[in-house]
């Protein structure tokens, strides 16, 4: 993990592809706050600990990192400490691909993942979920200013199962939707 600076460079931003929902939000302070580009504003959660935000995809997504931006100076404790990150196809199977503790500093947490550790392959998801399971200072709700995905830049190539079996030509004119 890395602390400071947004670390996107050879990555390309993968949210945008994502239907986000978040477990509770206090009023003025949405889920849209988190993806509006603009670090004086945040999402706040309202409710019991653990705070979720998750992110589901139409088709199985590599997520190469996470970021997000908090700021200590101004947050106290509403500033995340321990954040897990999970992923599966659907809330019944995620599984934890890490969980951190978080400094009580003002920047971007870039947090780089693997499906297994030490495999060095990010992972690919139907679902991930952020899970902030407590807060500098035992706060109890939560502000976090910036989210984002990353993926490779590379294609990502599909696997077998993805691809569709057919070969004669009447047939690849129906393997994709238009």
């Amino acid at each position: 993990m890395i602390f400071g600076e947004l670390d996107s460079e050879d990555k390309v931003e993968i949210g945008k592809l994502a239907t986000w929902s978040v477990s509770s939000d206090k009023t003025g302070h949405g889920l849209g706050l988190l993806r509006d580009n603009n670090l004086e504003t945040y999402w706040q959660s309202d409710g019991p600990q653990p705070h979720l935000i998750n992110m589901q995809f139409e088709k199985k997504t590599m997520i190469q990192q996470v970021s997000f931006y908090y700021d200590y100076k101004q947050d106290e404790s509403y500033t995340p400490l321990r954040v897990s990150i999970r992923g599966g196809t659907a809330y019944h199977d995620l599984k934890e691909l890490v969980n951190v503790e978080m400094e009580p500093i003002t920047g971007w947490a870039n947090i780089t993942l693997e499906d297994i550790p030490g495999s060095g392959r990010p992972p690919r998801v139907f679902l991930l979920q952020l899970a902030v399971l407590s807060n500098q200072l035992g706060g109890r709700d939560t502000h976090i200013r910036q989210l984002k995905l990353f993926s490779t830049r590379e294609l990502q190539v599909a696997s077998e199962n993805d691809q569709v079996p057919f070969t004669a030509l009447e047939f690849l004119h129906y393997s994709r939707i238009r």
